[in-house]
């Protein structure tokens, strides 16, 4: 990861970028990861643009994902009983999400373009993204399957 992804995430999108919403982004990676070790990526080749496409789920998953991620290090120990993170508070939970809505196509879309084209769609809007990672941090991995629902 690029670590000046972080400024332009801040000064490009306008997300405040702080230290939850840097997590989340290590995170959607580590979904990425877990997608290619799981077969995923494989199952639901690339099949072009749009918000159904097949790229589009895969990088929700990866949200939801990030999620599950950020809830399960507040709650699992170290040997020394110590959690890897804390709890993170409403607020960092707001700047996560936040960072997830920022990189939503259409509010790059319409940041740079001035309109938004579904069709053209890689990673999903920002409500989507959104929904995945509250809900991958809200249920957990068991309902990441961004592949069997309907998506508008």
């Amino acid at each position: 990861i690029d670590p000046t992804f972080f400024s332009l995430l801040h000064q490009q999108f306008g997300a405040a970028a702080g230290d939850l919403a840097q997590v989340y982004v290590v995170a959607h990676e580590w979904g990425h990861h877990i997608q290619n070790i799981t077969g995923a990526m494989r199952k639901y080749p690339n099949n072009g643009t749009g918000p159904t496409s097949n790229g589009v789920r895969i990088e929700l998953q990866a949200d939801c994902y990030a999620g599950a991620f950020v809830a399960d290090m507040a709650s699992q120990k170290d040997k020394n009983g110590q959690p890897y993170m804390q709890k993170p508070t409403e607020a960092q939970l707001q700047d996560a999400l936040n960072a997830a809505a920022a990189v939503g196509d259409d509010h790059i879309q319409q940041q740079s373009a001035g309109y938004t084209n579904p069709e053209s769609w890689t990673h999903g809007s920002s409500a989507q993204r959104d929904f995945w990672f509250a809900t991958g941090y809200k249920s957990g991995l068991g309902q990441c399957d961004t592949f069997s629902v309907a998506m508008p």
